[in-house]
């Protein structure tokens, strides 16, 4: 990416502390900001750190990468989550995990989109990434041919965690990783099942957020 377009694109705004929503340009700088929705119900989710917003030219650059085995495209979009993590100077998790795909899913797609990111994110911060300690026990619809108010149902009861491994987590921190986060269901849900299991706190880590109805 040319230091032009990541001018234009990619500039750093100020955002929700917990859902990464933008936030009022006067909020810039301020300590751990929310959005008014986090305020009245706070997610289960510590922190939420994205890199840019999920539009021009970064949404037509993810949908190849995560539709057309694009994997070209990993280590670009990858520099531009690592450098947020970087300035939001987020703490270390104990594990680094993927959202899961179903079989079906990954058999059309032929790879996990989001496990390919967090493995070479992985190997750059030095984290552990087991992608088998999350599990998709069920196939659901797919996320984006929903409205906002029926993704959370749509994920519920989706998400497992292999017994055989639960141990492992208990007491730990885990940064979740997804190329794109919208409402946040599928996250949201994710990081209810890990503190089910004992986990201490959860973050998320997304290449692009989805901006709000009126966002600029």
């Amino acid at each position: 990416m040319c230091s032009s377009c990541l001018g234009l694109y990619a500039r750093p705004v100020p955002r929700c502390w917990t859902c990464a929503a933008r936030l009022p340009a006067e909020l810039m700088g301020r300590p751990r900001p929310q959005c008014g929705r986090c305020l009245v119900e706070a997610p289960p989710l510590d922190r939420t750190v994205t890199a840019l917003d999920y539009r021009f030219p970064w949404d037509g650059l993810l949908q190849h990468f995560k539709y057309h085995q694009a994997l070209e495209l990993r280590e670009s979009l990858l520099e531009r989550l690592n450098s947020a993590l970087s300035a939001a100077e987020v703490a270390t998790p104990d594990w680094l995990l993927p959202v899961p795909l179903s079989p079906a899913r990954l058999r059309e797609r032929g790879y996990n989109q989001s496990h390919e990111l967090a493995k070479s994110l992985a190997r750059r911060r030095g984290l552990r990434c087991e992608p088998e300690l999350l599990l998709r026990v069920r196939h659901n619809e797919r996320q984006a041919g929903l409205k906002l108010e029926a993704r959370a149902a749509n994920v519920r009861g989706v998400f497992a965690i292999d017994p055989l491994r639960a141990a492992r987590l208990r007491g730990s921190s885990v940064a979740l990783l997804d190329d794109v986060m919208t409402s946040g269901s599928t996250l949201y849900e994710i990081a209810r099942v890990l503190l089910q299991a004992g986990v201490m706190s959860v973050q998320a880590w997304v290449v692009a957020r989805t901006p709000e109805p009126g966002d600029e």
